[in-house]
């Protein structure tokens, strides 16, 4: 698994779930978004726009995505929205693409243009380190399986961390997949179920 591997597999249409932990007040808050992902080429126009924003040059990239949102929290006030999108550029510093530079049009916690690290950690997952102004932010994505998503993220502010989320994703099927997921899904716990037999469980 690379990050080109990673971009390409979230591309499509997701569900998120969260729950924000407010460290401060010791309080939780849910919420929920459509997410929707499109995988971006090298040499694609928003790709080459995204790195000329960071004097990066473009043939370093190996690609990106574009990501759209739309949520709601259940803090939120009247005039308050979850909505917005983005352009991510990815700047590999190794060969085998599991490190270097996302460079986004705009930040997630500031809607500046943003580049952060990223990384591909042992167990697959993509890692993201993202500094502004006034905070840093971790992120970490990783897939139970190609239609189930999981990420965490933590923001740092001077005086030490003030929020810790947790998301679960499903990708939105249309009927003919979701009966292949379902299929497959019992075909794996099928399997499991006989090898923890096996084992005498």
């Amino acid at each position: 698994m690379n990050v080109v591997d990673f971009f390409a597999q979230s591309a499509g249409k997701w569900t998120s779930r969260r729950v924000t932990h407010h460290l401060a007040f010791r309080r939780a808050e849910l919420g929920s978004s459509h997410i929707g992902v499109e995988s971006l080429a090298n040499g694609e126009p928003r790709i080459i726009d995204i790195c000329k924003m960071h004097d990066v040059d473009p043939s370093l990239s190996v690609g990106g995505a574009y990501v759209a949102w739309q949520g709601v929290m259940g803090w939120d006030k009247e005039d308050e929205n979850h909505e917005g999108s983005t352009v991510f550029a990815l700047i590999p510093e190794t060969s085998d693409l599991r490190k270097g530079t996302l460079l986004r049009e705009r930040g997630y916690a500031e809607i500046v243009p943003v580049a952060g690290k990223f990384h591909i950690d042992d167990e697959d997952a993509l890692v993201l380190t993202t500094d502004y102004d006034s905070m840093t932010i971790f992120e970490r994505f990783w897939f139970v399986n190609p239609n189930l998503r999981m990420r965490s993220s933590t923001v740092q502010r001077m005086g030490g961390f003030t929020t810790a989320t947790f998301c679960v994703e499903s990708r939105e099927l249309d009927n003919s997949e979701k009966q292949i997921s379902v299929q497959t899904d019992a075909a794996n716990a099928g399997a499991s179920m006989t090898a923890l037999s096996a084992l005498g469980w």
